[in-house]
Order: structure tokens, then C-alpha cells, then sequence
């Protein structure tokens, strides 16, 4: 005679609460002169606590802390004037150079509002997930290299250290497409080209993967 034991169903289940993601990374509203080159690339990870606002536990809200580091290969060139210590800013245009990329380093906050179409006894579902992410710059690398010459920049009081964007994710189980775009820009009205704001809204578009 068989028998089977009754497999327990979690009614108080939580979905999604640990994440990692890689993106491509873009910049918008760029000033003239000034371009991307290459590969520009992003690594984000952190912990988001899943707190269902209905019955079937389908909906819910989302309130986390993660880490993101970025790297922007660009030709926007950034110098400190002597003197006053205040930042000078070139597009590189004609100029022969190895590298000039922006790394940073950002500590986030995301808020989502999040549906998927789980239950209990499955944890392979579709999802769409929406919501703001703020974002505070822990960290700034400006790096310039050529022939026999380097300049690096981490102090730049022009920066908008503080960042807010808006997230989009959805996809169903393992593979799912992220998109983020800031709502202010990298650099405050501060930082001029030739009297024309550098501004620079960064994008992210890639995949993001969730863990229990």
C-alpha cells in the first residue's frame, strides 16, 4: 500500500527578494562634441523586501538597498583648473587618446510596485515589475590615459551625486529584461561645454535575476 506525505503550502509566501542584474549602459542628452566609444557596461545586486498587498499575494510593493557599479566609456574629458580647483570640460574630439571612462559607484533604494502571476506551490511565473530607484554616488572615477600621460578625476562638485530613476523589469522566470532611466542629469548646470550644459541622462538596459 502507498502512501504520500501531504506537501506544505507556504500561504505566507515572498518572491523576488534578492536580485542581480547586468546592463548596457547609455548616455543621453549629450552635448555636442561629446560621444560614447566602446563597451559601456553595469553589475547591480542587492536585497528587496517583498511585502504582498492583496489576498492572493499576486500584487505587492517592494522597498530594498543594492549596489551598482558603472562604467561609462566616453569622450568627455574632465581638468581641474589651477588655482581655483574647479572643473574644466572637453569633448576629445580630434585627439588621440588609450582610454577616458567615467566609474561609479552607486548605493540604491528601489521602490517597485510589483505584479507577477505566482502561487504557493510555483516559483516559475511571469512578472512585471515597475517603480523609482534612488541612488546615492558613493564613488566617482573620471580616468583619461594616452601616450605618457594620465588624468584622474574623483572630486567633481559639479556631479549630481544624488541620482533618481525610473525602473521597468518583466519577463518570466529566470530571464528577465531590465530597463532604467534617471530622471536628473549626471552633472548639474555647473558643468558647461562652451556655455552648453553637459547634462548627460543615463540609461541602463539589461537582465535582471531574482532569487528567493
Amino acid at each position: 500500500m502507498n502512501s504520500t506525505e501531504p506537501v506544505a503550502v507556504d500561504s505566507l509566501y515572498r518572491e523576488d527578494q534578492f536580485y542581480v542584474g547586468v546592463t548596457v549602459n547609455l548616455l543621453l542628452n549629450k552635448p555636442k562634441g561629446v560621444s560614447q566609444s566602446g563597451f559601456s557596461g553595469g553589475m547591480h545586486l542587492g536585497f528587496i523586501r517583498d511585502m504582498p498587498i492583496n489576498k492572493k499575494r499576486n500584487v505587492a510593493i517592494g522597498l530594498g538597498l543594492g549596489y551598482s557599479l558603472n562604467v561609462y566609456n566616453q569622450n568627455l574629458f574632465i581638468d581641474e583648473e589651477e588655482g581655483t580647483g574647479g572643473s574644466i570640460f572637453t569633448a576629445l574630439d580630434g585627439v588621440d587618446y588609450n582610454t577616458n571612462r567615467f566609474t561609479i559607484h552607486l548605493i540604491e533604494a528601489p521602490f517597485e510596485l510589483r505584479w507577477r502571476t505566482s502561487t504557493p506551490q510555483t516559483h516559475k511565473f511571469y512578472r512585471i515589475y515597475t517603480g523609482i530607484k534612488m541612488g546615492y554616488m558613493s564613488a566617482f572615477n573620471s580616468n583619461f590615459k594616452q601616450r605618457g600621460n594620465q588624468v584622474k578625476q574623483t572630486k567633481v562638485d559639479e556631479l549630481n551625486r544624488w541620482r533618481v530613476g525610473t525602473t521597468f523589469t518583466f519577463g518570466w522566470n529566470t530571464f528577465n529584461f531590465h530597463f532604467y532611466y534617471s530622471l536628473n542629469p549626471l552633472f548639474n548646470n555647473n558643468a558647461t561645454i562652451q556655455g552648453e550644459p553637459v547634462g548627460l541622462n543615463t540609461v541602463k538596459i539589461g537582465l535582471m535575476f531574482y532569487i528567493l
